[in-house]
């Protein structure tokens, strides 16, 4: 079964529906006793990293997802600012983030990009996967992908970076390391491309 997590960021519906046109079982968890019997977490996010963080924990459900993912090897994508709380911090606010990938989350260099609106990172862009196939099997050559966001996640450890894309440089749009996922963009807006690639995870 997989679940999405419910904790007032993200929206939830979108991928829910995703999943049931691909005759997908999922499920809405909004408290850790709707985390029993779990195959695959989502945990989506929009919005700060700090909010992010206290949503989560105000939901109660911080300590039972940590045993899924780092005791039980649970699979587990996180989705745009989902994504940047896999880090251990951000430079966006002060507070410690999950801490499942080894990195940080910057913002980006506003020098470096030529864009007249610099931030956000608002709209359509290609995606390029640096590894095996896995969670962009069967999308486009040159799949591109929704994006809004102001930072990036930097892995500390380069072999974890699943994808990168460029806006004012290289930088990574999506990360991987053992059952951990997580990607920069928004699939549940990217078209047939992001619902290949939330297929992909559900058969992972």
């Amino acid at each position: 079964m997989i679940v999405i997590i419910d904790y007032g960021l993200g929206n939830i519906s979108a991928f829910a529906n995703v999943f049931k046109r691909l005759n997908i079982p999922v499920k809405i968890a909004k408290t850790t006793s709707d985390l029993e019997e779990v195959s695959k977490i989502i945990l989506p996010g929009v919005g700060a990293f700090d909010h992010a963080m206290i949503k989560l924990k105000e939901s109660g459900m911080r300590e039972k997802l940590d045993e899924l993912v780092l005791k039980k090897s649970i699979p587990v994508l996180g989705i745009c600012v989902g994504m940047q709380i896999l880090a251990h911090s951000s430079e966006e606010g002060s507070l410690p983030g999950l801490g499942w990938i080894d990195g940080v989350v910057k913002k980006f260099d506003t020098q470096k990009i030529k864009q007249r609106t610099h931030l956000p990172h608002m709209g359509w862009n290609d995606v390029k996967p640096l590894k095996n196939p896995g969670l962009f099997k069967n999308v486009d050559s040159n799949p591109l992908f929704y994006f809004l966001h102001s930072y990036y996640f930097h892995c500390n450890k380069s072999e974890d970076a699943l994808a990168v894309s460029d806006y004012g440089g290289e930088f990574v749009s999506a990360v991987n390391c053992g059952n951990i996922y997580g990607v920069q963009f928004h699939p549940e807006k990217s078209h047939h491309n992001g619902v290949q690639l939330l297929k992909n995870f559900a058969n992972l």
